[in-house]
C-alpha cells in the first residue's frame, strides 16, 4: 500500500481505536558491528510455531533498525510490569539517566549475542529472517533460535498508560 494515504478523519479514528487495543510492552535490542541499539516496541506478535518466527514493527527513523539489519540478530524482551523505567528509557523519555541508555537494567545474552534483558516476563533470541517496509514501519522477522519466560505479570500498555493484567471474574 506505498504511495496510499488515509484521510485525516480516517487517521484520526485509526489512532483513536488503537487506543483501545491493549498491547505488550516489548524492548527490541541488537548487538554487533553496527553497534548496540534497543527500541520500545508495542507492535509484536508470533508469526508461526513451526519455525519459531515472531515479527516486531520498528518506526524507519530508528536508529536501531539500521543496527538491525546490519547486525541480523535481535532480542525480543517482554517487559515485566515492575520494568515501566525500562521501557520509558527505550522509548526516549527516562524519569533519570540517558534515553536508550543500557545501564538502566542488566543485560546477558543468549545464542545469538543480542543483549537479553534480565527479569523480562519473557525473551526471544532472534535471527533476523526478512524486513518488509510498511508506513511508517518496517516489519522484522525473527527466527528465534532460544525463549524463555518467568511466571510474571507483563506490562500492559492501553489508553495511552501502562497497566497490569488482571483477571476478569465471569
Amino acid at each position: 500500500m506505498t504511495g496510499t494515504f488515509a484521510t485525516a478523519d480516517v487517521r484520526a479514528e485509526f489512532v483513536a481505536g488503537m487506543r483501545n487495543a491493549a498491547t505488550g510492552v516489548t524492548v527490541v535490542a541488537t548487538d554487533g558491528p553496527a553497534g548496540r541499539f534497543a527500541q520500545t516496541v508495542s507492535a509484536m506478535c508470533s508469526v508461526s510455531a513451526d519455525p519459531p518466527t515472531l515479527v516486531v514493527c520498528v518506526n524507519r527513523r530508528s536508529p536501531a533498525l539500521a543496527a538491525l539489519a546490519t547486525n541480523a540478530v535481535f532480542s525480543v524482551n517482554v517487559l515485566a510490569a515492575e520494568q515501566i523505567h525500562v521501557a520509558d528509557t527505550f522509548a526516549g523519555r527516562p524519569s533519570d539517566g540517558e534515553p536508550y541508555d543500557f545501564g538502566c537494567a542488566s543485560w546477558t545474552t543468549l545464542t545469538t549475542g543480542a543483549p537479553v534483558l534480565v527479569g523480562a516476563a519473557a525473551t526471544f533470541d532472534c535471527r533476523l529472517v526478512d524486513a518488509v517496509d510498511s508506513g511508517t514501519h518496517q516489519l522484522v522477522l525473527g527466527a528465534v533460535e532460544k525463549a524463555s519466560q518467568r511466571p510474571v505479570d507483563p506490562l500492559i500498555y492501553h489508553a495511552r498508560e501502562y497497566r497490569r493484567c488482571q483477571p476478569v471474574s465471569a
